[in-house]
């Protein structure tokens, strides 16, 4: 029998090949950097690339292709680019300040919603205008020159020895607790520091960012992901300044004004006075909602409560109806999911899913004529949707007196359109978000959003049954629904509550991880779960026998389980139901 053999021995061929998304193939030498084959496929220049995958895993640009690879640009305009474009450039901009403002530490402290980072100098005062503009002057020298950012791996001894010279105590100390025996560094113009996550290779792909003075530091811009190739107006924010500015006051009542200073207290036994501190100012803050809504009476009749998913708007809407109560006043609270227009009438989104964060898929003017006829004395049949059938069914009958107040919560509770026919005067709105979180130095921010996908996370696999993968998948249509329908009415809102607590990571560690560690390996998911166990590597988590000094009331109660107020409803004193 005669075999006709295609296989046979040969020589490991010097060249490898990259396959990109549109189908061409290039070739190059082993060990040629993604960089390389990026630039060879001559994509737009608008594009934006910043990193790639390498069959299937986030690379950064300068990584050596060793194998024959599927790439896949990425750009700016994906979460995982726009992360790497801001933390290079604030690599860039720590690293024009080290000449510009030698003995200077540079903090960055948090996001501006228009695409930019609010710092402040180590030593309190305001920069002067020569000096922001010399700050600035240097970065564009910096980006002229076209200097590539190298990253470095060092022993992890030799990393905590440098930080200790550079008189970084706060570095040394986080990475102490580092399991690996190394730790990858990025040098710049002479300039080295640690930066969680993946970077540009060279300074040229920062020419987008501006600086100017706010407040008592300046800011940072960059472009947001959805416009990757302009910077957004300068929008000012005076209540989200005195929000950071509050959070910031009370990191500094608890003694814990980063990662270093919450683990210091986990491991001295200080964590439970941590909890019970951080849950007494939430509750000091939803005291001071209620008197404020208690003053306006009886002219606002309705209070709406809007925010972005797993901001805790459900336990924070019960916290303050019992506030509302110890004012005086008798709150019903009803749901905006109950005025769903039935499946069928739901509008879909541009895949041709139903859109149930979309305005059109709430009935209106059904709630106007409720609130209405509510506010008249008059009694209304309350809707109620029966999710399971798709469909909205009669509910209670309500009836209420003058010394009661409507909480709507609802995703829509702040866009103008919800409250259009009712008088301007009769609603007060609240926007609550986990606006803040404590960051992992001076340098490493932990976006407010990685929070609240924790949250999800632990909260859909205790209560809906939904693997990590599942709700990480899902993810970013959530965040498109509330660019769409929550942020943009921000703004509209009468006051603002920060739902975050200083020590929920810790709480959240050690049941997010099993979950993320589920998520199977080689997908998308999976990329993203490797992303937040990596820094969650960072949080010490707080040991079981702490979990009880959670308040049963705690939003976080929300997530984890446990809370007091999960099937709690107001009394209704004096109402009809």
């Amino acid at each position: 029998m005669i075999i006709d053999r295609n296989v046979y021995q040969t020589e490991l061929r010097p060249t490898i090949q990259a396959r990109f998304p549109d189908g061409r193939v290039f070739e190059g030498p082993r060990g040629t950097p993604l960089e390389e084959f990026i630039l060879a496929a001559d994509l737009p220049k608008y594009e934006r690339i910043v990193a790639s995958l390498m069959n299937g895993k986030l690379r950064e640009l300068c990584f050596p292709l060793r194998e024959d690879a599927d790439l896949v640009p990425v750009t700016v305009s994906s979460n995982d680019g726009s992360r790497i474009y801001r933390r290079s450039l604030s690599f860039l901009m720590i690293a024009a300040a080290a000449e510009v403002l030698p003995g200077q530490v540079i903090t960055i402290l948090h996001s501006m919603p228009f695409g930019g980072y609010y710092c402040e100098r180590g030593d309190g005062q305001k920069l002067t205008d020569e000096e922001l503009t010399a700050l600035k002057k240097r970065m564009r020298e910096l980006v002229d020159a076209d200097l590539p950012i190298d990253n470095i791996r060092l022993p992890l001894e030799d990393a905590l020895a440098f930080f200790r010279s550079q008189g970084d105590s706060e570095k040394a100390e986080l990475f102490s607790r580092r399991r690996k025996d190394y730790l990858t560094l990025y040098e710049l113009n002479g300039v080295r520091d640690y930066f969680h996550g993946f970077m540009v290779p060279r300074t040229r792909y920062l020419d987008l960012f501006d600086l100017c003075h706010y407040n008592n530091g300046f800011i940072l811009q960059f472009p947001r992901r959805s416009w990757p190739n302009v910077l957004q107006p300068f929008e000012d924010e005076p209540r989200l300044a005195q929000l950071f500015q509050t959070y910031k006051d009370w990191l500094t009542i608890m003694g814990v004004g980063n990662v270093t200073a919450l683990n210091e207290a986990i491991a001295s036994g200080r964590s439970r006075e941590v909890i019970m501190v951080a849950e007494a100012l939430h509750e000091r803050q939803l005291a001071s909602i209620a008197r404020t809504i208690a003053n306006r009476q009886p002219i606002s009749r309705i209070v709406a409560v809007s925010g972005p998913t797993s901001a805790g708007k459900t336990t924070f809407a019960k916290r303050l109806a019992l506030q509302v109560m110890a004012q005086g006043l008798y709150p019903v609270i009803i749901s905006l999911d109950d005025y769903f227009v039935n499946r069928e009438d739901t509008p879909r989104d541009r895949d041709g899913n139903y859109d149930f964060e979309s305005f059109e898929a709430v009935d209106v003017a059904l709630f106007q004529e409720d609130m209405r006829r509510l506010m008249a004395g008059e009694e209304v049949l309350l809707p109620r949707f029966n999710f399971r059938k798709g469909m909205r069914e009669e509910g209670a009958p309500l009836k209420i007196d003058t010394d009661h107040i409507i909480l709507v919560e609802g995703i829509h509770g702040l866009n103008p359109r919800l409250t259009a026919d009712l008088p301007s005067s009769a609603t007060f709105r609240v926007f609550i978000s986990a606006f803040t979180q404590l960051n992992l130095d001076r340098h490493n921010r932990v976006p407010t959003t990685d929070t609240r996908l924790l949250r999800r996370i632990v909260r859909d696999a205790s209560h809906r049954g939904y693997t990590a993968a599942q709700t990480i998948s899902r993810w970013s249509s959530v965040r498109r629904g509330e660019k769409n329908h929550i942020f943009p009415f921000q703004n509209s809102a009468d006051i603002f509550f920060n739902s975050a607590l200083v020590y929920e990571l810790s709480a959240l560690k050690a049941m997010a991880e099993p979950l993320l560690l589920q998520v199977e390996s080689g997908t998308m998911e999976r990329l993203e779960a490797n992303r937040l166990m990596a820094f969650l590597q960072w949080f010490e988590p707080l040991p079981p026998s702490d979990l009880q000094f959670i308040a049963n009331d705690s939003i976080l109660r929300e997530f984890i389980g446990g809370s007091l107020l999960e099937t709690f409803q107001p009394s209704h004193r004096h109402a009809t139901r």
